[in-house]
Order: C-alpha cells, then structure tokens, then sequence
C-alpha cells in the first residue's frame, strides 16, 4: 500500500518538475508513526512475544505423535543350525501412537507468566521508539524551519546589503562617497553569500534527514508548513510549571519490567526442581505374515499376516534429584544480574533527573533569550535606520553602516534561534517525562 501510494504521487507529479508534498508538523508526526520501520519493528516485536507465549501455552496441551514402519526380511535369522522361525521371506508392519499430557508441570506455569512480561516489556519498548520518533522528529522540523526562517533574513541582509552598494556605487560616481566606502560595501555583500550558500545547503540536508524518519522516497520533494517566528506566542503561553516526575519515563520502566522478567526467570530455574506428573498412553498395531509354526512336522505354514494391537495408558511422575549443581548455579546468575540491574536503574535514574533539570533550564533560558531578543530586534532595527539615515545625509561612515547591518542580521538570527531552542527542548523533556504525541482529530464537517 505504501509503495502503491508513493508509486501514485510520483505518477501524478510526473507533468510538473518533480512530486512535492507540503506537510504540517501534525501531518509529518502522524507519517512518521505509521511509515518509519522502526514502529514496524517494534510492532513485529509485540507479535513474536505473542507467538512464544503460544508455544508456552502449547506444552499445557496434549502430545500426540504417530509413526509407523514397515520392514521386509530377505535372509532371515535362524535360531540354530537347523531351526528357525518364519518363512524364508517376510514382511513386519507395525504402527503406533503416543500420547502425552502434563497434568502438573510448575515450570510452564511460571514461564507463562514470565511471557507476559515479556510482552509488557515488548510494549513498552515500543513506546519508547514512539517517544524517542516523535521528538526526533519535532526537532528535523523544526531544524527546517530554523534554516528556512535563517535564510531569509540572509537574504533579506543580501537585498539592504545590495541596495546599499548600488548607492555607494551612485555617490562614488558623482564623488560624493570615497573608492574605500565603494569597497567596503562590495566586501560586506560578498562575505554573506557564502553563509546564504551554507544555509541552503543546510535545509538540504534536513529535508533528507526528515524524509528519511518519514520514509518517503529521494525522488519525492517536502516543503514543511509555518514560520518559526510565527511560533512566539506559543512560547510566551507555554506553561513552565512542569514537573520532573520520572515515573512516566519509559528507560526507567523498561529496567523494572527487565527487573521483573529476571524474578520470573529465576521463579522459572526454581521451578525445575518440583517434580513433574503427566499422563501417557499408547496404542500399536503390529503385524507380519512370518506364519504358523506347526508343532506336528515342526514346519512353517503360510497363513496370511498376524496382527496385534496392545494398548497401555498410566501416570509419569518426574523428579529431579541431581543435576550437577547446575540448577543451583544458574538462580545464582540470575540473582547476580537482578543486583546489577538495581544499581543500574539507579544510576540511569540519577543521569535522567539531571537531563529533566538540564531540559527545564533550557526552556527557562531558551524563553528568556527569546524574550530580550525581541526587545534587541526592534532596537537593532532602529539602529540600523538612524545609521542609513546618517550615511545618506553624509554624516555616518560606511562602517557604522555596517556595524548596524550586522547587528540586525544577527539580532533576528538570534531571536529564531532562541525559538528553535525552547521547541527543541520541549521536544527533549516530553520524551524524557515520557509525554505522549496525541494525534489531532479532524472533525467532518456536516
């Protein structure tokens, strides 16, 4: 279906220059939840974790096995020198069936159990790619919209920077501004164009990074929707007081049910020792056609084949009594590893809360920068018409022009790196906190 879609789309844009999609960032999460493999992978996870607890299911139910030979005699085996028994040529047929069922096997019944942790664990690994995909994902986005928004304030500084040696170059003619202003001007323009050129580059490459976690094909153009400046006010409204509560966050999880896989695993090894009661049975149907011996002239008589059929059932019981110290040994590893793992998620524990407070001083930071850039444009901005202002009238020197020029550029960058900050360390906390993405719901309307 996906490739039937993307097949389509290539179709469809095959009379323009080349298929393009224009994606909201609700659309690029949705994408990436249903398209990028490794969902699929850990949604395959959940299906095989769902196959072994059958399996274990399956050693509850009843064995049966049917087999069956059949063997033909061409020499035959004699007894002594000059007595044996059958014909000189015959044919043994025989066919059986086993049946087995547990009535008491206390180590399947604790592996079944312990099959549900591990298809708790297998769930939880799969919220934990959805965490770690949506926040990856927010932030190619707004990778993109940061280079986009950058590279047009560059281009924005390149048309004033322009304009500005188009007029020195019209005073210089009439000798009104000196070769070193001329010179000047033209120097400012060319040394921004090479940042122009690295910032188109660079969307280049996010828009490849963020087709490759949506999966869609090289061929298949993206633009993404929104302007990064557009997003103040959702920064201004962000509520702050968040909290930094681990409870939710899903490495933490994954360690306690890993935790309580291994106590399964080690109820498991304890199990081995009980003994185990089943019921068995059998049934066999066996003939040849060796014949009758006659007692009379001590001779074989041919009479066609002779079947039997025995049939026993009873009660297995199983217990084991020795194994070598391995039983033993093997609680011992487990217990070993349950230590290990509590020191672990101990550890984990203390490196995450200092990455939720790291996260939450970046969301303070990141608004408060963005804040007293705001303030830094507009005076950036006035400073820069004051200095064109003077330079046109002839009482500002190219450089204060410049000097101006590059505050302002600076300034915006700034402030949309500052916007860029707090999104993108939202996008961490969320995941750390363990914030799920709730996709928007589209209501039809009537």
């Amino acid at each position: 279906m996906k490739k039937f879609f993307w097949t389509f789309l290539l179709i469809v844009g095959w009379g323009f220059a080349e298929a393009q999609m224009r994606l909201t960032l609700d659309e690029v999460l949705e994408l990436a939840l249903s398209e990028n493999p490794t969902i699929r992978i850990a949604q395959t996870e959940i299906e095989r974790y769902d196959y072994v607890k059958r399996q274990t299911w399956g050693q509850l139910l009843p064995q049966i096995s049917l087999g069956g030979q059949i063997n033909h005699t061409f020499i035959k085996q004699n007894m002594s020198k000059v007595f044996s028994l059958g014909g000189d040529r015959y044919t043994n047929i025989s066919a059986s069936v086993d049946a087995t069922l547990p009535l008491f096997a206390p180590a399947v019944y604790r592996t079944l159990k312990m099959n549900r942790t591990q298809m708790e664990s297998a769930v939880e690994q799969a919220r934990a790619t959805r965490l770690g995909l949506v926040a990856e994902v927010r932030k190619a986005f707004y990778n993109i919209l940061l280079a986009e928004q950058s590279l047009e304030v560059l281009h924005s500084s390149e048309a004033t920077m322009q304009r500005t040696v188009d007029d020195t170059q019209v005073q210089y003619d009439h000798g009104l501004a000196s070769e070193y202003d001329l010179l000047t001007a033209r120097v400012q323009l060319s040394n921004i164009r090479p940042t122009i050129l690295q910032t188109e580059n660079s969307i280049i490459i996010a828009k490849r990074m963020l087709k490759m976690l949506l999966s869609i094909p090289e061929e298949i153009e993206i633009e993404v929707t929104g302007r990064l400046d557009d997003m103040r006010d959702k920064v201004l409204t962000e509520n702050l007081e968040l909290s930094n509560d681990l409870s939710a966050n899903s490495d933490l999880r994954s360690l306690d049910l890993q935790e309580e896989l291994l106590t399964r695993q080690l109820r498991v090894a304890n199990a081995s020792r009980w003994p185990m009661i089943g019921l068995f049975g059998n049934f066999t149907l066996m003939g040849n056609n060796m014949g009758s011996f006659s007692m009379k002239d001590m001779s074989v008589i041919q009479d066609g084949y002779y079947w039997q059929h025995p049939l026993y059932a009873g009660v297995r019981m199983t217990v084991p009594l020795f194994s070598g110290l391995t039983k033993m040994n093997k609680s011992r590893e487990i217990k070993n590893r349950i230590v290990q793992l509590g020191l672990q998620r101990q550890y984990t524990e203390d490196q995450l809360r200092v990455e939720v407070h790291a996260a939450l001083n970046n969301l303070l930071t990141a608004r408060e920068r963005m804040t007293a850039q705001e303030l830094t444009v507009e005076q950036a901005a006035k400073a820069y018409k004051i200095s064109d202002t003077r330079y046109r009238a002839g009482a500002g020197t190219i450089l204060e022009l410049n000097s101006a020029q590059l505050s302002q550029t600076q300034a915006q960058l700034n402030f949309s790196q500052a916007i860029f900050d707090f999104l993108s360390a939202k996008a961490d906390y969320d995941r750390l906190i363990g914030i799920e993405y709730e996709p928007v719901v589209k209501h039809q309307e009537p």
